[in-house]
């Protein structure tokens, strides 16, 4: 059985570049605020959420990790189709366009038994959906089945809150927890990526998301000697 753990990244459009009702509605609710620094507090608020909708951002890095041959590969966005791997040979990185990621991801798909993330069912899998839509990409296999089956995709988040049971903590919270190295200990988190990749460090991003991915490996791991009945 093949097994692959995945993540995505990825980061909003402009404001500017949404149509004029686009912004209205997304805005709706500072514009309602007569205090000027409130009104500019919820403003910036709308436009640092952009980056989690399918409709108002892209994907800009997939990875993924191959659990029998404990191996990684990350596609992140470049104009040109460069190739590298990382200094300890761990993980290999090729640039691509966001619609040449999202075809090699159903690709991938297509040839997976089972997926494992965290959070996955709640945002990678739909806005990989979305976004494949919008780029008239046709999604090669459901991963949106009954929440309760886990025989094609586990998403660990569901799995440690006995789907949404408990308290839900992010990534690096069950990292530090279960004394797994924190993909943040390199000094980026998921919400810095919308400032790098701004910045021009895509293949930062690239990295992280790597980390991230052989992270929630890891955490996969422990549940599936401890908590997997």
């Amino acid at each position: 059985m093949r097994q692959i753990v995945f993540d995505i990244e990825t980061s909003s459009f402009p404001l500017e570049s949404l149509s004029e009702s686009q912004q209205e509605y997304l805005l709706r609710y500072a514009e309602k605020e007569k205090d000027d620094i409130t009104k500019d507090q919820k403003v910036d608020e709308a436009i640092r959420y952009l980056s989690l909708y399918p409709f108002t951002a892209k994907v800009i890095a997939i990875g993924f990790y191959d659990v029998q041959k404990e191996k990684s590969f990350v596609y992140y966005e470049s104009k040109d189709e460069e190739e590298w791997t990382s200094e300890t040979k761990e993980v290999q990185y090729k640039g691509l366009s966001e619609e040449e990621m999202l075809k090699s991801f159903w690709r991938i798909a297509e040839k997976t038994d089972q997926f494992i993330s965290f959070n996955g069912r709640n945002f990678d899998v739909p806005f990989l959906l979305m976004r494949s839509a919008l780029n008239k990409i046709k999604p090669r296999k459901n991963l949106m089945t009954n929440r309760f089956d886990t025989s094609l995709h586990i998403d660990l988040l569901e799995q440690f809150t006995f789907y949404g049971i408990t308290r839900k903590f992010n990534l690096d919270f069950y990292c530090h927890a279960f004394g797994i190295e924190s993909p943040k200990s390199k000094g980026i988190s998921g919400m810095e990526v919308k400032t790098l990749y701004e910045a021009g460090r895509i293949k930062d991003i690239a990295v992280y998301c790597g980390q991230d991915i052989l992270a929630t490996s890891k955490l996969y791991k422990i549940w599936e000697e401890y908590l997997h009945f």
